[in-house]
């Protein structure tokens, strides 16, 4: 059985991400989780300490999901980073994440409703998509490349504008425009 303390954060995240962090006040959140302010207040603070617990939460299942749709795609360092494309068209199309749908990032959407880069939600974010810079580093340099680091970026820079597109113009389609791209820019790292 989940936790109070679980059943508010998973609460919260499915609707900060469908709703906004700001948009979303406490006592819709109350409302849904059916629990009482004393509770919310015995497990957080304050709203913002729900808001990191929730950013804490999405990182976890998100990297856990990204990476575990890679590793099982192929044992091939090359596949893997092409097959993060392939669970981003997943993930568009509403068939990742059981309840949420596709409501573009999380991390994207805090950054930018905590837009000074010193607010916690804010740092939470970039340390997120830092993260997912490093696994992809690590598997560029199994996959060979010249410059892991700089692939890396590259293919970061791919995945989240894929993101982007497919949230802001409603193109599930932008995960394999980028895998295309990511393919040509993984075979011109890795050529010998």
């Amino acid at each position: 059985m989940q936790s109070r303390r679980d059943h508010l954060i998973d609460t919260a995240l499915r609707l900060f991400y469908t709703g906004g962090f700001t948009a979303t006040g406490i006592d819709k959140i109350l409302a849904e989780a059916g629990v009482a302010k004393m509770t919310l207040y015995k497990h957080f603070r304050s709203k913002d300490d729900l808001i990191l617990a929730v950013l804490q939460r999405r990182d976890e299942q998100f990297r856990g999901w990204l990476t575990g749709e890679m590793e099982k795609a192929s044992k091939d360092p090359e596949e893997r980073l092409l097959a993060m494309f392939d669970a981003l068209g997943a993930w568009f199309a509403g068939r990742a994440f059981k309840g949420l749908g596709f409501s573009g990032c999380a991390f994207i959407n805090a950054s930018s409703e905590f837009a000074e880069q010193s607010h916690p939600a804010h740092r939470a974010a970039a340390e997120h998509k830092l993260r997912i810079v490093e696994y992809l580093e690590r598997l560029c340099a199994q996959a060979g490349a010249k410059e892991p680091g700089a692939l890396a970026e590259q293919l970061a820079l791919l995945k989240e504008g894929a993101i982007a597109t497919a949230h802001v113009r409603g193109m599930p389609e932008a995960a394999s425009l980028a895998k295309d791209m990511a393919r040509n820019l993984i075979a011109a790292a890795t050529a010998r």
